[in-house]
């Protein structure tokens, strides 16, 4: 689906994706129904700057993404941050995005509970809000946070309901309350390192495609092929 600059609102959400697993893809996929959002583009980082490196490369995680969501329609694999050297900086692929799809159109950044807690020390907080609204993937009766930096930006920011979102192409902070799974792509690694199965916690067909290739290190009863 293409979208033209000024209509429609899309979703962002960045990560590892070292691989991507249902804790991805669930709370996403319900802000993409709730908010009714036209697009939600998955990006998988290049360099990472807060976090240990991927283990997988881009072009393998980015297959295994592809795999993930394919059939499913409005939900697309966005490759710009591995086509872009250095660190994968938010704020960069923001100003890309906006370069595609221009300044009317409503950018929704969808961000975890968690990583919303270091989001003030992030790189240039304040432009990506002026670049973004940002969606605050949380659970239910989660806490609000006690950093001062935070509650001043929730303050200036934060919205009152969900329409803010498309009467401005940017600036909103909304909580979004999702199902949320204690599943991590560190656990999948670990588990497939020990020779026990992953099953259930990611898509099959992006459990096929770590058996077939042998992406990560471990015991393997099947021969690895090449993704992609």
């Amino acid at each position: 689906m293409r979208l033209r600059a000024g209509t429609g609102m899309i979703g962002v959400f960045g990560g590892t994706f070292d691989p991507i697993h249902f804790g991805h893809l669930r709370p996403a996929f319900e802000v993409y129904q709730r908010l009714g959002l036209e697009q939600l583009r998955l990006i998988p980082l290049n360099q990472a700057v807060h976090r240990p490196q991927p283990v997988a490369s881009g072009e393998q995680r980015l297959r295994m993404l592809e795999a993930a969501i394919a059939g499913q329609p409005g939900l697309i694999a966005d490759r710009r941050e591995l086509d872009r050297a250095g660190l994968s900086r938010t704020l960069d692929t923001l100003i890309s995005l906006r370069g595609e799809l221009g300044s009317d159109l409503s950018l929704c950044l969808l961000v975890g509970g968690d990583a919303f807690e270091s989001f003030a020390d992030w790189y240039r907080p304040e432009e990506i809000l002026q670049l973004a609204h940002l969606i605050v993937m949380r659970r239910p009766q989660a806490r609000t946070s006690t950093d001062p930096r935070l509650r001043d930006l929730l303050a200036r920011h934060r919205g009152s309901d969900p329409e803010c979102l498309r009467q401005a192409p940017a600036g909103a902070i909304w909580f979004q309350e999702v199902t949320q799974m204690a599943i991590s792509a560190s656990a999948i690694r670990a588990a497939l390192s020990q020779g026990r199965s992953p099953r259930y916690l990611l898509p099959d067909s992006v459990l096929a495609m770590i058996h077939a290739s042998g992406v990560y290190p471990g015991k393997s009863r099947r021969s690895p092929a090449k993704i992609g």
